[in-house]
């Protein structure tokens, strides 16, 4: 299947480049804690070494990435935190951060938001620089949607510092080509070019990927009885992404770019498969023989953006950019000759125009302050564009009070074209007296209601969903305290959290007299579920995450993390037969209590060679949904093994492993409430060619 796509990608990978210095040869030292010695953005939105940031924020870097034969972020994030993990079932793939789901955690790709359903699969991994994951409510700095957490992918674009003239009269290009491949079909393949010459740069990527169908058990329980089914666990799909970026250095400190990508994912479901979908008969039960599925999904995003860098002077320098992100989904049938045959699903646009500067006022202070504008557009298939702004002003100040005592002070104004104005300050400290940081912070969140949220009418099964316009943004109050410790052959961290969050939004089934009265019953006879989106849910979250990794002589470095998160989620139900509402309290849906990693590895040089060991494990206790009950706990472990070899202007990165050790499965029938969807102990490869 998309043969024609490897074959293009071989000879695309194949073209010669020329090179403007040789690799260096690389020996062996003791392994270092790089991701302290990373420079963050996330914590505060200007350059701090992870150490010395005031907001802690965990890196996973580019080596690990590499190591791990990482191809996407869900398994990034899965593998290199215990904070972050992933529910997949008929319904889609749902990331989990700190007992809140994805809705209440933002994506940035170099800080800048990604929207819609195809947020973290819309990644290439393999121009990944490094990831920062900051934990809780950041509204302050982010605005919406900033209220579990921020992950922000930083890619190995041109920065927004091109090259000087003076230091490249020469072209220099730099080529790489990786490609992955793991069982039932999983394979990856990305092909990175950047460009440098005089005061111009330019990256250019493009990647592929697809994976095949799988079931673990292919058996399915209707009305008590185990019948066949062929609706798969893991949908298979095709992907094609394409990203391009110019950066130009026009003297006198200015910086300007341009950049722009597309994206495309369609699902590859199997057009035959059948299931049985049961009934009553005259007291009997019939099985009958339907098609699993009538059609497939396509998504399709288009992003463009421009900006400008104006350093004025070392102590000083404004920022200005724009960019629009636009997603369209659609539904694919697989009856071409039918009318119609693809239906649009939904189409967004999104607009953000910023303007940012940041002032150094002395030694001991920093200043950043800035304006932002969003514009949102939605549309479905069963009603035309919706619209809403947001303009927002934000202003920050970092300040060193003494020698080993620092603080950020920061605020947004946020005025809503529906819901009016609001303020969401934040607050930390930081005490760093020789190799501790102890760090505390308050901080708010603050999420308005989308556009979907607002008006989207499903009307599409016996389950029927209506928007509110009256809803009201929901908002959190986040506490933090954390100790660290570090040395050249430890670190150690420690911390602890709440977040209280109030008027989530969730559905509420309406009442006899509330359908009646809306004429809902009317317009929808067959219906035999009446509900609308309110804020009627609050949720009070308590966490504590530990992690501790040693550096040990030899290059072998072990360590391993825990995340325990305790949730409380208050949601008011309606009594069928009473027809009042009562307050019933659970866990957050999708919430796990328990999660960890724990890892080993080594690595050696033998001249031009280097040989990397790693194993891996993902420990994750059972997993709460409201509507199932309790999925059962899991754990995987994978073992990765990565060749390098350096030559005079390539290197070569082989990468062969066992993913899933010990074969764990969840083998219940379909539609189970899966722990997870792995079909098993698997083999991979892949292949990295480096020509600089």
């Amino acid at each position: 299947m998309h043969q024609s796509n490897r074959v293009l990608l071989a000879l695309l990978s194949a073209l010669p480049c020329s090179s403007a210095f040789a690799q260096t040869a690389i020996s062996d030292s003791t392994m270092r804690n790089t991701e302290l010695t990373q420079v963050v953005v996330t914590g505060t939105g200007t350059h701090n070494k992870a150490q010395n940031a005031v907001v802690p924020v965990q890196v996973i870097t580019s080596e690990e990435l590499q190591r791990m034969h990482v191809t996407n972020l869900e398994d990034a994030l899965t593998r290199l935190t215990s904070s972050v993990t992933f529910m997949t079932n008929g319904m889609g793939t749902t990331m989990m951060m700190n007992g809140l789901n994805e809705d209440y955690i933002l994506i940035l790709e170099n800080g800048k938001r990604l929207t819609g359903d195809d947020r973290y699969t819309r990644i290439n991994m393999a121009n990944v620089k490094r990831i920062e994951v900051l934990s809780g409510a950041s509204s302050a700095l982010y605005g919406s949607e900033a209220i579990g957490g921020v992950i922000n992918i930083i890619t190995t674009a041109p920065s927004m510092t091109a090259p000087s003239a003076e230091k490249h009269q020469e072209a220099n290009v730099d080529v790489t080509n990786n490609t992955s491949y793991t069982s039932k079909g999983r394979f990856a393949e990305a092909i990175a070019v950047n460009f440098e010459k005089g005061r111009l740069s330019s990256s250019s990527s493009f990647q592929h990927r697809q994976a095949n169908n799988w079931q673990v058990n292919d058996m399915e329980e209707v009305m008590g009885k185990l019948m066949p089914t062929g609706r798969v666990m893991s949908q298979g799909f095709h992907s094609n992404q394409l990203n391009q970026r110019l950066t130009w250095d026009m003297g006198k400190g200015v910086t300007f770019y341009l950049k722009g990508s597309y994206y495309d994912y369609n699902t590859d479901r199997p057009q035959m498969a059948r299931y049985y979908k049961g009934s009553t008969k005259k007291g009997e039960t019939v099985y009958t023989e339907k098609d699993a599925y009538s059609y497939d999904l396509h998504h399709s995003d288009y992003m463009y953006g421009a900006g400008a860098t104006w350093k004025m002077s070392s102590k000083t320098y404004l920022e200005a950019d724009f960019y629009s992100d636009n997603l369209m989904s659609e539904r694919d049938s697989f009856d071409t000759f039918r009318p119609g045959g693809t239906q649009l699903t939904k189409k967004t646009h999104y607009y953000n125009g910023t303007l940012k500067g940041i002032f150094r006022l002395g030694s001991w202070n920093k200043l950043s302050a800035g304006a932002e504008y969003v514009h949102e557009t939605y549309k479905s298939y069963n009603f035309s564009f919706r619209s809403m702004y947001t303009l927002s002003l934000f202003a920050q100040d970092e300040m060193r009070f003494l020698k080993n005592l620092q603080g950020v002070v920061g605020v947004r104004y946020v005025y809503n074209r529906h819901f009016g104005s609001y303020a969401t300050p934040s607050v930390a400290l930081m005490y760093s007296p020789g190799k501790f940081r102890l760090r505390a912070g308050y901080s708010t969140g603050y999420r308005t209601p989308t556009l979907l949220q607002m008006h989207y009418e499903n009307d599409e099964t016996k389950n029927i969903t209506i928007g509110n316009q009256d809803l009201k943004p929901e908002k959190s109050n986040y506490y933090n305290v954390s100790a660290e410790y570090n040395n050249s052959w430890l670190n150690l961290k420690l911390g602890g959290f709440i977040n209280d969050v109030r008027d989530m939004i969730s559905y509420r089934v309406l009442t006899d007299a509330e359908i009646a009265q809306s004429g809902l019953d009317t317009k929808y006879p067959t219906a035999t579920k009446y509900q609308q989106r309110d804020n009627i849910d609050k949720a009070k979250v308590k966490g504590l995450h530990l992690s501790a990794t040693f550096y040990l002589p030899q290059n072998i470095r072990l360590g391993g993390a825990y995340t325990f998160t305790d949730t409380e989620a208050e949601t008011i139900e309606l009594n069928a037969k009473t027809q009042l509402y009562e307050t019933t309290t659970e866990p957050t849906d999708r919430s796990v209590k328990h999660a960890g990693r724990v890892f080993a590895s080594w690595e050696h040089t033998w001249g031009n060679y280097r040989l990397g060991i790693d194993l891996n494990g993902h420990i994750q206790g059972k997993r709460w949904s409201t509507s199932y009950g309790w999925a059962p706990s899991f754990e995987q472990f994978d073992l990765h093994t990565t060749h390098t070899f350096y030559l005079k202007k390539v290197e070569l990165i082989l990468g062969l492993g066992i993913e899933n050790i010990f074969n764990k499965r969840d083998t219940r029938p379909w539609n189970s409430n899966f722990s997870t969807l792995h079909p098993g102990r698997c083999v991979f490869a892949s292949f990295k060619v480096h020509i600089i």
